[in-house]
């Protein structure tokens, strides 16, 4: 859940998330998960992300306000899938790596 703390808890457990990744060739290309639409829920992990920010950790979810205003109105079951086409396309070329691939990498290989 740490992991992925806009995804929906699964049912009956307290600490898994409806969430999957997609592997193709022992390289991921793309997760998924259902989104967390329990205003109450989302709440309480966003708090558990401030705990952990004023603990040290600046890589954690800030609480997005509107983004709970919003929950309390009312959000449908959804859910999503990304691909990460930049993989997928070194997958497919067979690269071994997604800088040969990516249009603008920050640090370009050198090649002969």
């Amino acid at each position: 859940m740490e992991l992925s703390p806009l995804a929906k808890r699964k049912p009956g457990s307290t600490n898994l998330v409806e969430r999957f990744e997609a592997f193709i060739g022992g390289f991921e290309c793309g997760n998924a998960y259902t989104e967390l639409n329990d205003p109450v829920d989302q709440r309480l992990r966003f708090e558990e992300q401030l705990r952990l920010r004023a603990a040290g950790d600046d890589e954690v979810e800030l609480v997005d306000d509107d983004f709970l205003f919003a929950l309390e109105h009312g959000m449908p079951p959804c859910g999503g899938f990304g691909l990460g086409i930049d993989r997928l396309v070194m997958l497919l070329t067979g690269h071994s790596t997604i800088r040969d691939v990516i249009l603008f990498p920050q640090h370009k290989t050198l090649k002969d």
